[in-house]
């Protein structure tokens, strides 16, 4: 078999949206998604997209993917890429695939003169901790994620002055 890693497609909107949701359903958060098809197409095809999604397949088979976007550094002075998801369905694990996905969205960052490639995982997910590090991934415990969202956002934009 092969592997191919392709960007995204509009006809890929439904695609992309299933992998999201198996995403969501294997982190035990299902309940969080609200993403439909017709936020992915506005968001990855629209005018002025800012947020990118490559496809891994196969054999020619849908096996994953890795949606993302450029972020910035202040202290590196340039811009980097944040990989929002990384899945690989779980028929198609152990066959070198998320470690493609990541190869590729790395040689994108060299290949830029990007700064980093930096992601999230949760603290329970150990088999992606241990996946991560084995590709030199280092935890950033010592920082803590912060998020304002639904009606705390509302109220925080409506104080501002």
């Amino acid at each position: 078999m092969s592997l191919v890693i392709r960007p995204a497609r509009p006809a890929d909107v439904g695609l992309v949206t299933a992998l999201v949701r198996e995403l969501a359903e294997y982190e035990k958060l299902a309940h969080e998604v609200e993403a439909t098809e017709g936020h992915f197409e506005a968001a990855l095809f629209g005018p002025t997209p800012r947020v990118f999604c490559d496809i891994a397949e196969w054999g020619g088979e849908p096996a994953g993917f890795a949606l993302w976007f450029y972020n910035f550094s202040t202290f590196l002075g340039r811009h980097g890429i944040y990989l929002e998801d990384l899945f690989v369905r779980p028929a198609f694990r152990g066959m070198g695939i998320g470690k493609a996905l990541l190869a590729h969205l790395a040689r994108r960052c060299v290949a830029e003169g990007l700064g980093r490639l930096e992601w999230w995982v949760l603290d329970w997910n150990e088999p992606a901790i241990g996946f991560y590090k084995r590709h030199g991934a280092r935890m950033m415990d010592e920082w803590t994620v912060c998020r304002v969202t639904g009606e705390a956002l509302t109220k925080l934009a409506e104080a501002a002055p």
